[in-house]
């Protein structure tokens, strides 16, 4: 069934709830102890575990689609690592495996709730990210959520992070006629048109979203995928043609606001260009996996598909590699290491 376990494992507790901007205090990592998996479950020792800007929504205390994290529990996320014991049947040691019992060094998981990944299709990490979450939801929310046909014009905000660089590459790799992303600083601008493709980019911290998208579209767009909101959002409405669609994934420009936020000043553009804004889950789209993963995967191995991963080692640097993400220090998926 295993080696001989280790006696205990380090993990990070949520301690405190985060008003505003998460402090170091609000969290934890905590010694816990590690016993032989019961009937139907596995352990695992983690190699990589992901941060996610929708882990800081888990933070509050409010009913939302995902119940928040407990306090004094430990937190979870997507990780990948290494079967150290099994009590399941069809897991054996020293299987890889994809499962959600991130930010700490062993998980306990039921193995209903583990999926084994290969770490010779990929390497591991990418089973976080580019062949991950973060890559369904790109993958989801561009073709069935947005509609996307051949032709159209995209534009991407938070085009450098996991899911907007994937987005904007598999826009152009379907045929998209413009691609446009935008991103906080030059050095990732410099990124998306010279490594991923994009046609245009531009730092949103050099002037007014709606100027520089309307000088990037002259012609307009006509799919927005949205990971920031705010002024992002503004903009695309007033950029987008008609029957236009927008993707609303994400909106981490306000997940750290402590007072309401003010929606678009320009929505009644909705009625006359008939355009439909539609929010998405990636849990609802867990159908497309199975496509989702050749096709990728293909890209990948083929090369036309380009990623980046920002990678912090240890998992003393969760809490660190969390904060880096919602500031946008990261370049593609944020990961954190405990190889």
């Amino acid at each position: 069934m295993s080696a001989a376990l280790p006696a205990s494992s380090r993990e990070w507790h949520l301690v405190a709830r985060p008003h505003g901007w998460p402090k170091a205090e609000d969290f934890a990592l905590r010694e816990a102890a590690v016993a032989a998996p019961a009937e139907g479950r596995i352990l695992v020792r983690n190699k990589y575990f992901s941060v996610d800007p929708y882990m800081r929504g888990r933070m509050n205390d409010v009913k939302s689609y995902t119940p928040p994290f407990k306090l004094d529990h430990p937190m979870d996320g997507g990780a990948v690592g290494e079967v150290i014991a099994s009590n399941a049947e069809g897991f054996a040691v020293g299987d890889h495996v994809l499962h959600g019992l991130g930010w700490r060094e062993i998980a306990d998981v039921p193995a209903k709730h583990a999926v084994k990944v290969d770490p010779d299709l990929a390497p591991l990490s990418a089973y976080l990210g580019v062949l991950g979450m973060t890559g369904l939801t790109a993958y989801a929310g561009l073709f069935d959520v947005a509609s996307f046909k051949e032709g159209d014009a995209v534009f991407v905000s938070g085009a450098a992070g996991a899911v907007g660089s994937q987005v904007g590459q598999l826009a152009k790799l379907k045929g998209a006629s413009r691609v446009i992303g935008s991103a906080g600083s030059d050095e990732k601008v410099k990124l998306l048109t010279e490594e991923y493709g994009f046609d245009a980019a531009f730092n949103y911290k050099n002037g007014p979203v709606r100027d520089q998208l309307k000088e990037a579209a002259p012609d307009g767009i006509d799919i927005y995928f949205d990971n920031v909101g705010g002024d992002h959002l503004e903009a695309a409405i007033g950029a987008l043609n008609v029957h236009g669609r927008a993707t609303i994934c994400g909106m981490i420009a306000q997940y750290n606001a402590t007072e309401p936020t003010p929606g678009p000043r320009n929505m009644a553009l909705i009625i006359g260009k008939r355009l439909r804004l539609q929010g998405m889950l990636v849990g609802d789209h867990a159908d497309l996996q199975p496509k989702f993963v050749e096709e990728v995967a293909g890209w990948l191995a083929s090369g036309e598909l380009k990623y980046r991963e920002t990678t912090v080692e240890g998992i003393e640097k969760g809490y660190d590699a969390f904060v880096g993400l919602l500031r946008g220090e990261n370049t593609g998926k944020m990961i954190v290491s405990l190889v």
